[in-house]
């Protein structure tokens, strides 16, 4: 990829246009417009302007990797306009190629993503022995997944981060055969596990035409976290209402939202529409369709991609510099006091 390609790249990832990355560099547009189409070369002095204007490192101007990332869709909210779209779009090319070639130095740490032979979804109340027949190839188990961001990864799903899109929620495809999932960053656990839950339906679920995709990979969500049989377990077999302590509770246990609950027990005919329509009508009343009650469930945070910079690190394949540009921001520099009073042992770190 040519310079001028690196730098169309990073605008559009920052939602900048031509003229308003002339004005932060000091340059023309024309020039601008002039290197993305690799017309002209920037000189020393004025690449120097352009990465500061872009807030990227020198070194993505010149890295060779490439990888390429077409999203058919994203889930998202209708105000989700073209450009923001564009940028999303770059900004998870970018992390990609870093992480390609960081896992490039790995060969034996890619993972392919292994399924049982699931057969064609005819009707949703299929999702249900879907979801189990992947716990059971996964050996999860029906105990509840403590972390899905690392079990995912683990899996040999790629999974990403996206931040500062208030109308994107997350999206799905494949990038060089391998499958990765981007959801959106600076959410309660509960919802970003949803995202990737639901990803995860759209990755591993042959629906055939017809049928409602989005029902259904919101129905895989519930049965892949909480299974029919643990969802009996925790609830009874039937019930006239749930309360809203009980529900935060199966949260907090599970990492499945209070309003997800009560669509599972609503689906396995638990409760009734009725008794379900009634509880949601409360979240309405009370605003908790938006914000949940209570402590929001813990964040979770893909960590493969850093694990192999410092393993990188560690064993001088790569430099300290080109570690802190594969990660994306500062390596960690200092411990804190209380570290060093663990014997050696780092309990905690900061930037």
């Amino acid at each position: 990829m040519s310079i001028g390609q690196r730098i169309k790249q990073a605008r559009k990832a920052k939602g900048m246009s031509q003229r308003s990355l002339a004005e932060e560099a000091a340059i023309s547009a024309m020039a601008v417009s002039k290197y993305e189409r690799d017309l002209d070369i920037p000189s020393s002095s004025v690449i120097l302007r352009l990465v500061q204007a872009l807030e990227i490192s020198v070194d993505f101007l010149f890295r060779p990797n490439t990888v390429s990332v077409q999203l058919e869709a994203f889930r998202k909210h209708s105000t989700l306009g073209v450009k923001e779209q564009q940028a999303i779009q770059m900004r998870i090319k970018e992390w990609l190629e870093r992480y390609y070639e960081i896992e490039s130095f790995f060969p034996d740490e890619q993972i392919p993503l292994s399924l049982p032979l699931l057969p064609s979804l005819q009707s949703i109340d299929q999702v249900e022995e879907i979801a189990l027949e992947i716990r059971i190839h996964w050996k999860l188990g029906l105990d509840a997944i403590e972390n899905l961001t690392q079990l995912l990864e683990d899996r040999g799903v790629k999974i990403g981060l996206v931040a500062g899109f208030m109308h994107f929620d997350a999206c799905t495809f494949m990038a060089n055969d391998n499958p990765v999932i981007v959801t959106k960053d600076d959410i309660p656990g509960d919802r970003q596990r949803f995202n990737l839950g639901h990803e995860l339906g759209h990755l591993v679920l042959d629906i055939e035409e017809g049928l409602n995709v989005e029902a259904i990979c919101n129905r895989f969500v519930g049965a892949f976290l909480v299974p029919a049989q643990v969802a009996r377990f925790e609830l009874g077999s039937h019930r006239s209402n749930l309360d809203i302590n009980e529900l935060y509770l199966l949260k907090q246990k599970y990492g499945l939202s209070m309003q997800a609950w009560i669509y599972r027990a609503m689906d396995l005919e638990i409760i009734s529409q009725n008794a379900a329509s009634s509880l949601f009508k409360r979240f309405r009343a009370s605003s908790w369709h938006r914000h949940e009650p209570g402590k929001a469930f813990p964040t979770e945070r893909p960590l493969r991609l850093e694990r192999l910079v410092y393993r990188a690190l560690a064993e001088d394949l790569i430099s300290r510099s080109k570690a802190q540009e594969l990660l994306g921001e500062p390596i960690q520099r200092s411990w804190t006091v209380e570290a060093m009073h663990q014997n050696g042992v780092a309990v905690s770190f900061s930037h």
